[in-house]
């Protein structure tokens, strides 16, 4: 089965992409954040990858997919859950946040507002909307409490 533009449209190729454009914007951007960019860019990398694994193996717990645009099996609220609607997308804007100052790429900057509005656009609507229909009410009450990337409201 041939992979197609489909097979590919998914958030780790979008974080890839902007990671490699970051790292282009290295190459010609002005070292500003020197060292301690690096050292701050590395902590939140790894920040990232723990709670992108985290996250992932919540949804692996409770038998739900973890794969966009297929449909979810279970509605996991609490953990992380509880404080993210979205923290596997929050992981990944972790991540792009990290390699950027660990790149010292201060013109890639501009990239992880590109990053967040293109995985809102792309992924999260259509998943709200799978969410509401699967779901219901009891998404509806989840979306009230916790906000879309960070935070209880």
């Amino acid at each position: 089965m041939p992979l197609t533009l489909r097979d590919i449209d998914i958030p780790p190729s979008w974080l890839v992409l902007h990671i490699a454009a970051a790292w282009v914007l290295s190459l010609v951007s002005p070292q500003l954040f020197g060292p301690v960019g690096k050292m701050v860019g590395q902590a939140l990398v790894l920040a990232g990858l723990v709670l992108m694994g985290a996250a992932a193996l919540q949804m692996v717990l409770a038998r739900t997919t973890v794969i966009p645009r297929r449909n979810p099996s279970a509605l996991v609220t609490g953990g992380l859950f509880a404080w993210s609607r979205n923290p596997i997308y929050l992981a990944d804007a972790i991540i792009l946040t990290g390699a950027v100052l660990w790149l010292d790429a201060v013109l890639a900057l501009p990239l992880i507002a590109s990053f967040v509005w293109l995985i809102q656009t792309r992924f999260i609507r259509d998943e709200e909307a799978r969410l509401t229909e699967a779901f219901g009410p009891e998404f509806d009450l989840w979306a009230a409490r916790v906000r879309r990337w960070v935070g209880r409201k």
